[in-house]
């Protein structure tokens, strides 16, 4: 399982393993306070598409494609992550006030995804899923 938390909310028993995936550590939030398990600043945007971005709604969906294109060149991280969430389940820590367009937001939806594509059946090479009844 993976949730998404804001570094401002108290950690809780059903956080599982807390990391921060924001490239700074937050501001007014001590280690103790935060809890994190693992500060893995590899897994935010970097600092360009995280300034070009500004939190811009009207952005999000370009924001979404270049950090995926990011994250695709991070198959480690990628790797380290899913393994957390299939073990005990995660929590992506971020500090940003908008939750629902944060990139924890857009990276939780990414490793869904890969996920998703990991459980899949296989399709065919001609993009066809196999039929069950064939032999």
């Amino acid at each position: 399982m993976i949730r998404i938390k804001r570094v401002y909310s108290p950690a809780e028993a059903e956080d599982g393993f807390r990391v921060l995936v924001d490239r700074v550590w937050p501001r007014g939030v001590s280690k103790k306070k935060l809890q994190a398990d693992l500060w893995l600043k590899d897994a935010a945007p970097s600092t360009a598409l995280r300034k070009w971005f500004g939190h811009d709604r009207a952005k999000w969906e370009e924001f979404q494609r270049l950090y995926f294109a990011e994250l695709d060149e991070k198959p480690e991280v990628i790797r380290q992550l899913l393994d957390l969430a299939e073990k005990q389940g995660v929590t992506l820590l971020f500090a940003a006030r908008d939750t629902e367009y944060s990139h924890a937001a857009a990276l939780k939806t990414y490793l869904v995804s890969v996920t998703e594509k990991a459980q899949s059946p296989r399709q065919s090479s001609t993009g066809e899923k196999p039929d069950k009844g064939s032999t």
